[in-house]
């Protein structure tokens, strides 16, 4: 299931001298002087950076989503575009960032629409792929909401095409998944695309 429960932080990386030791490790194998004055510090902030930026693991999208659930008799479609994402590949462990829009049609529960871009930055705070991260946003959504469905797109730009490999400073890699009447209701995949601003692939 996409919103199983994570692994808490500590329980993930509890030795902090080990994760200090291995950035050290990191620096000495590209040629670096760990122990010169701009690097001393170096390993202490990338743990720190890594704790927040692999925070996600540590948080439950469907608890979050249960916290601000409200019977509502709404059955048009509610979206928000343009949710900022930062994420890591999991490949490289280089950044991919864009922005994520998602909509769902309501079947008597709405959720408050800030909680939407929570669980975005639930998946997005892990190793990810762009792929996984699109459908595990869709399908915490839809396990937990019961909607009629559910529609996400990401829109990314991946640093591991971008610093290196192709060098593909411009590309921009585009996923979606949907589930329930966004995948088997023409009119509603169409209205959904039409307001991403994109047209459905054919």
């Amino acid at each position: 299931m996409a919103a199983s429960h994570p692994v808490s932080y500590s329980a993930r990386i509890p030795d902090q001298k080990g994760f200090d030791e291995a950035v050290r490790t990191i620096l000495r194998q590209i040629g670096e002087d760990d122990e010169r004055e701009g690097l001393v510090q170096t390993p202490r902030r990338v743990r720190e950076a890594w704790h927040y930026l692999t925070s996600g693991y540590a948080q439950d999208p469907q608890e979050i989503l249960r916290k601000a659930l409200f019977h509502e008799e709404c059955n048009e479609m509610v979206m928000v575009r343009e949710i900022e994402l930062y994420s890591l590949c999991e490949h490289h462990l280089l950044p991919f960032f864009g922005k994520c829009h998602i909509a769902y049609l309501p079947a008597g529960k709405i959720v408050g629409l800030s909680k939407l871009a929570r669980v975005v930055d639930v998946f997005a705070r892990r190793l990810q792929v762009q792929e996984r991260l699109t459908t595990q946003v869709a399908q915490a959504l839809f396990e937990t909401l019961q909607p009629l469905g559910v529609g996400v797109v990401v829109e990314a730009r991946h640093l591991c095409m971008m610093m290196r490999g192709v060098e593909r400073q411009n590309s921009l890699a585009v996923t979606s998944c949907l589930l329930g009447e966004f995948e088997t209701n023409p009119k509603t995949r169409s209205e959904f695309f039409e307001l991403v601003g994109r047209k459905p692939a054919l």
